[in-house]
């Protein structure tokens, strides 16, 4: 992949079990939050799996859409938009009943200094929002930072294990799923809570903020050790796909990829495709931030992108001076101070 474009294109491309799932779950689908990240490929990717099943559903798409060409960005592929401010209320009751929400809204990064507007944005919005979206099915993004550091050793973190947050992110993260969690016991309201961590697109993620390092010469940070990701397209089908396992009480779903990635090993692949050294500093705590997607592995499959391939895509986008976004992740922080 060369262009934006074509990377678009690609985490865009619905599969066969997604077309499947999509058929299966009856009504329109409204993605909150749809400015972030992931928010713009996710709605494309429901476009296209709706178009190509022949269906009769509506893809909405809510954000502030303060900046930039985005909203008709959207529009232009089919998605109808709607402009909002979700910390307004008057204009969240105002919004259209929809059978299915992806909530993506949250805030991370200018958490330190600002510790009241992610609580206000991870914990208390979500309670406004699962209240008029009561009768409906809810995805609620969340992240693996509901989890304490494991060791390496173990795997990652299952579903079944205690959380236990770094840092005012995390547990304002974890405020999250147990305001939803309350809503979907008090009406009896389907939801899947999805922790993810961490998606991968070559402008952004884990993986090319090693080969900016490398191309730069600027040393590596392995102190965190090791990491989860996962391709941005194979997140987004399993946010689309995870409507289809929504319960009561929430079905809880670590999203992820299957290897436990050492960040050495992986700078020295992506070094050997680069033709440059990486090079290193600190030492690999014995802990790390670490999910275990074994459970999602068995209800959806295990992602269509392999980390190889990522490797490949990424090591060679960072050569050929392909578009970056500043949107660091901030992989390294071990003691949660976003």
């Amino acid at each position: 992949m060369k262009t934006i474009q074509e990377l678009e294109a690609r985490m865009a491309q619905p599969s066969p079990e997604l077309i499947r799932d999509l058929a299966s779950v009856e009504g329109d689908i409204m993605l909150l939050g749809v400015g972030g990240k992931m928010g713009p490929t996710l709605a494309q990717l429901a476009v296209n799996a709706i178009k190509e099943a022949g269906l009769n559903k509506k893809v909405i798409g809510a954000s502030r859409f303060s900046n930039g060409t985005l909203r008709e960005e959207l529009e232009a592929i089919g998605v109808e938009t709607i402009a909002v401010d979700l910390l307004n209320d008057e204009a969240l009751q105002a919004l259209p009943h929809v059978d299915n929400v992806l909530y993506m809204a949250g805030n991370k990064f200018g958490t330190k200094g600002n510790e009241h507007f992610t609580w206000v944005m991870n914990a208390y919005l979500p309670g406004r929002v699962a209240e008029k979206y009561k009768n409906s099915r809810i995805v609620a993004f969340s992240t693996g930072n509901v989890y304490p550091l494991t060791p390496v050793s173990q795997g990652g973190a299952t579903e079944e294990q205690a959380t236990g947050p770094v840092g005012e992110y995390g547990q304002s993260c974890l405020g999250r799923e147990r305001v939803f969690e309350h809503f979907a016991r008090k009406y009896n309201t389907p939801m899947t809570i999805y922790r993810l961590n961490y998606a991968i697109d070559l402008r952004y993620g884990v993986l090319l903020e090693v080969a900016k390092s490398i191309k730069a010469g600027t040393p590596i940070d392995v102190t965190m050790g090791h990491v989860n990701c996962i391709w941005q397209g194979d997140a987004n089908e399993i946010a689309l796909r995870a409507l289809t396992v929504c319960s009561t009480p929430p079905t809880v779903l670590n999203v992820t990829g299957p290897e436990t990635i050492s960040l050495r090993r992986v700078a020295e692949s992506i070094g050997a495709r680069m033709g440059i050294e990486p090079v290193f500093t600190g030492h690999e705590a014995p802990d790390a931030l670490l999910s275990n997607s074994g459970k999602c592995n068995q209800l959806f499959g295990y992602p269509k992108v392999s980390l190889n391939q990522m490797l490949d895509w990424v090591a060679g986008w960072v050569t050929e001076g392909g578009e970056m976004w500043n949107k660091p992740t901030h992989f390294q922080e071990r003691k949660g101070n976003y």
